[in-house]
């Protein structure tokens, strides 16, 4: 029997996220019946049935679930190994930081002066992709708001402080200096998601697809709501939206991450001089919520 290929994998993980043929076919950029047959020939390969094909749909079997888990983190640990390999190969390598913009702390300006060897290239990006570029070897450190999956990542917290919820200021819960979360009953959240739920931490809001200013003018005519860390809330002040403090909503922290395996001498040193900056800077300031419309 054959080793396996990233072009059986790549197909295979195509078929089982999308669970469809066409779906996946479309995704992959190819024709569905080659598809078709790349998977028999894969099951046929491996002796086992990985998919149970109906008309309506594709599920997995529990060898295709083991399968799927093992195929991601093989996919993820061959394009770091080519990515890894080109930023290694430049005349002057970089240290690659991917975040989402805003999503700092204020901190960012503080990095990009303290760090200067080898040079930061920024990765900007939305919520949620920090995590797939340190594992597919994009990126070698990530700033990033949690919870997100840490997985084979190595993480260190930075500042925690409160979410806020943002609200058109002509709300009449904007009179309030704090809500809670039943105060939000019949509100939705960026991504569709009821208010009053606690909704989900930062990274679910990509979900929505919309970036910072569609997602602000949406709060301003009152179409949403929307639940944002403290220190993103005091860089974007407007005069048609109220920020709040929400009784019994979870706040969130700000972490360095980057792949556990890493032996980088200049992540290490990032690392450490990002843990000091944050000391420095959130030691003797306390994040407190804005009470009052700006």
């Amino acid at each position: 029997m054959s080793n396996l290929e990233t072009r059986q994998l790549r197909y295979f993980v195509a078929v089982a996220e999308e669970r469809h043929f066409g779906r996946a076919a479309e995704r992959l950029g190819m024709a569905q019946p080659p598809l078709s047959r790349a998977i028999r020939d894969l099951e046929r390969q491996l002796g086992v049935q990985l998919l149970i094909r109906t008309t309506r749909q594709v599920t997995l079997t529990s060898a295709g679930e083991t399968l799927l888990a093992d195929a991601r983190v093989a996919l993820d640990a061959v394009a770091a190994a080519e990515h890894r390999a080109r930023n290694a190969g430049r005349p002057v390598p970089t240290l690659r930081l991917a975040l989402k913009a805003d999503y700092d702390a204020g901190l960012l300006p503080k990095i990009m002066d303290a760090y200067r060897t080898p040079p930061v290239e920024l990765l900007l990006g939305g919520h949620g992709e920090q995590v797939p570029a340190l594992r597919d070897g994009r990126a070698d450190v990530a700033l990033l708001p949690t919870p997100f999956d840490e997985r084979g990542l190595d993480t260190e917290p930075l500042v925690t402080g409160p979410r806020l919820v943002a609200l058109a200021a002509a709300d009449p819960l904007a009179a309030r200096t704090t809500v809670r979360l039943s105060d939000l009953t019949g509100r939705r959240l960026p991504d569709g998601t009821p208010a009053e739920a606690g909704g989900p931490q930062p990274p679910a809001d990509r979900r929505s697809r919309l970036d910072l200013s569609q997602i602000f003018n949406l709060v301003e005519v009152g179409n949403i709501v929307w639940f944002l860390p403290d220190w993103v809330a005091r860089r974007f002040p407007r005069p048609n939206i109220a920020y709040r403090p929400v009784d019994g909503l979870e706040p969130t922290t700000l972490a360095v991450a980057w792949p556990a395996e890493s032996r980088s001498a200049a992540v290490a040193t990032f690392v450490r001089t990002v843990r000091e900056l944050a000391e420095a800077t959130f030691d003797d300031e306390s994040p407190t919520p804005l009470t009052s419309p700006v």
